[in-house]
């Protein structure tokens, strides 16, 4: 393949590296919670969500650019920008404890988010063997288990919600963590997102 075409994808694999930054960071936050840090952990992750933004402009640019690409430009366009959904995501669920002004964390929300860690560096290898999607018997393993880790979340998600009355004082509090527990969900999804897309280009160039 032409050192041209390979930039595609080293930017599909920088930009996915920015989505796992992100979500490492909001483990690590979850995990060490402190309340009165709040505004400068959304500060810190923000900078992951605007590098992040940097990488599908790039790719934006280079398209528009661009005479010939690998595959389709509007296929590429799209898998940058699920990428890009992917570190929004990560961030709104962040934004959500400040706006809620949450004190405390509960297990299972730890849990969550390291499980959105996993879903992350999956996605993230799957876009580094994208390159050989003209031989895609690995891609296809790894979309499967994407969409497994994402299954695996849902599940999560169902368990978290059914135990929201047991872990919450007031019904404030039952609808603020409802609402993160879909933002963490959501995260889950967008990546799965991203297989669905590298699967549809696998389907058109096969």
């Amino acid at each position: 393949m032409a050192k041209a075409d390979r930039l595609y994808f080293e930017n599909l694999v920088a930009s996915a590296e920015f989505a796992c930054n992100a979500a490492n960071y909001l483990a690590e936050c979850l995990s060490n919670y402190n309340p009165a840090q709040l505004k400068e952990m959304l500060e810190t992750m923000h900078k992951h969500e605007h590098a992040g933004d940097g990488k599908k402009h790039e790719m934006s640019a280079a398209l528009a650019k661009a005479f010939v690409t690998p595959v389709d430009r509007e296929d590429l366009a799209l898998i940058s920008q699920n990428i890009d959904d992917v570190t929004d995501s990560i961030e709104e669920v962040l934004q959500a404890f400040y706006m809620y002004r949450i004190q405390t964390v509960v297990p299972e929300a730890v849990e969550f988010a390291q499980r959105i860690t996993e879903c992350c560096q999956l996605m993230k290898d799957m876009l580094v063997e994208f390159v050989n999607f003209k031989k895609p018997q690995k891609l296809h393993e790894m979309i499967i288990e994407l969409s497994h880790r994402e299954e695996v979340c849902d599940a999560l998600y169902i368990n978290a919600t059914m135990l929201l009355p047991d872990r919450c004082d007031n019904a404030l509090d039952i609808i603020s963590w409802r609402e993160i527990y879909n933002r963490l969900e959501n995260c889950a999804d967008t990546c799965e997102h991203v297989g669905d897309c590298v699967e549809m280009v696998v389907m058109k160039n096969s």
